[in-house]
Formats: structure tokens, sequence, C-alpha cells
């Protein structure tokens, strides 16, 4: 992957950036028929570390991942778009079989394990693709969420406000995505702190559309502790050569304030019933 999707991480502003990415999709539209779609998904969860994963992977000769980032979004965001449109930023399939070996395609999309309409949608289009989830501890990613759309602009109510407009802020929105195929819910994407926290029903969504053998389940913790082992788990799974790491930085990693114990200890209660149905969900999963 390596230079594949090195611009997401150039210091180039914005608008130059989103300039770039278009002339390049652009270009290879007319080569579209020619590539390949994806063989896995890492679909998530946010700030859970699917960046930090998609980078590890990316060091992996036979690993390949889009042209201009680490994810594409189509199955969320940019449903209304079409296939052709998705497959334009993949490799082509004479490119890969040139290079020789098993080889794994892939995009990391985190919103992809909480958009309800995704699973469906990838199903359709890839019935036999593998899907990676990385789970955070669910109260330390909820409070990650809050402080990374406060960074981001998209949050303006400190934390225990946050929370508590929540279910208002959600209301509806699961169904109006489910009728209208092309809406992007501004509130579901960036304010479901403690709703994409809670594992269990996303994971059920997607047995629901694919056998448990193509969804493996890994703890951003493990890949934290034991990132070596935890990464054998993930190229075993996708088919290709384990891949020996000498160092593993974490990307996108904010720090911030200790929270109030009061805060911490309530979301702790809401996400034990999620926690426990997530461990009899990993036995119906890739081991």
């Amino acid at each position: 992957m390596s230079g594949r999707s090195a611009l997401g991480r150039l210091s180039l502003p914005r608008p130059l950036r989103r300039g770039i990415r278009a002339a390049t999709t652009a270009a290879r539209r007319p080569t579209a028929s020619l590539r390949v779609l994806p063989t896995f998904l890492i679909i998530g969860a946010q700030r859970g570390g699917t960046t930090s994963l998609f980078y590890y992977l990316e060091r992996h000769e036979h690993i390949y991942g889009p042209v201009r980032n680490k994810g594409v979004h189509y199955f969320d965001t940019d449903f209304g778009r079409s296939v052709s449109w998705y497959r334009s930023h993949f490799p082509t399939r004479r490119s890969l079989e040139r290079r020789g070996g098993a080889y794994a395609v892939g995009e990391a999309s985190p919103y992809y394990l909480f958009h309800p309409e995704t699973p469906g949608r990838v199903a359709a289009v890839m019935p036999d693709v593998l899907a990676v989830a990385i789970l955070r501890d669910p109260v330390e990613r909820t409070i990650s969420h809050h402080h990374h759309e406060v960074a981001r602009g998209h949050e303006h109510l400190p934390l225990a406000k946050a929370l508590a407009a929540e279910e208002q802020r959600l209301a509806g929105e699961t169904d109006r995505l489910a009728a209208e195929p092309t809406y992007v819910s501004k509130a579901h994407m960036h304010h479901g702190y403690v709703a994409r926290s809670q594992y269990a029903p996303q994971i059920e969504r997607w047995l629901e559309h694919f056998p448990g053998e193509q969804l493996l389940l890994l703890r951003t913790e493990d890949l934290q502790r034991e990132p070596e082992p935890t990464l054998g788990r993930v190229t075993d799974f996708l088919g290709v050569d384990r891949l020996p790491v000498a160092d593993y930085p974490k990307y996108n990693e904010r720090s911030y304030d200790e929270v109030d114990p009061g805060i911490v200890a309530d979301l702790r209660e809401r996400f034990a019933a999620s926690e426990a149905r997530v461990a009899e969900l990993a036995a119906e999963t890739h081991p």
C-alpha cells in the first residue's frame, strides 16, 4: 500500500487534497472494469485503532489499499455513486497478478460498522468479502469520540450534555437512513457516542448478512499490548503471510483530561449488557 494512501497524510490544505483526490479518481475511472473489488474491509469501530491497523497492514508487500486514503466510504456516505466509481480506487487485476503470490485488497472506513444499511449494501456487491472489526473499551471509545468531535468542530457541548442530548439528536435518523439511500446524517455520524460503543447490535447486523467465518473481531487493547500476534491473526484471516513489524506507532492518538468518575461509572453500567453479548458473539465469528 505504500504510496497509495500517503495523500491523506501530506501536510496540504484540505481543498487542495480534495482536488488531487478527485482528479486521481477521475483518471482511474476509464480502467475501472479492469480493477478488483476489495477482499477485505476494516469496518470500525471509530476511535478504536482502525487507522493504526490499516497502516500496519500497508507495510505488507501483498496487501493493497485505495489510491487516495485508507477509507473510501462508498457503502455509507457515498452510496449515491456507482460500483464503477468504487472499483476505480483499487489496483488492476493485472498489476496484482504480476506481483505473484496471494494478495489482499482492502480499505478502512470505520463508519461501516455503525451505519445500519452498510452490511446489506456490502453483501449485495461483495458477498465473499472479509470484515475486520476492532473494538476499543466502550467507555474509553465514547470519551475519545467526544473529544475527537470537539477537536474537529462537530461538537460544542461538554461531554455530560452531549451524552444527555444523544438520544434526541439521533431520533428518527436510523429510519431515514433506511428510507433514503443517499441520505447522510451528520448527527448519526458525529453524535452517536454511546450508540457507537454498543457493539453487540452492530455486530449482529453484520452477522445477519455474513457468516461468522467472514468476520474477525479484535480488541484495541490486544493490538496495543501484543501487536505482533494480533496482527498475525489479521494476516492469517486475510490469507497472506505474516508480517514482521519492527515498531507499532499509534496513529490519531489524542490526550484529554480525566473524566468525572460518575460519568465513567454510568457509562460502564450502560455498556455491561452489550459487552456480555459481544463475548457471546465472538464465539460465532472467526476464531
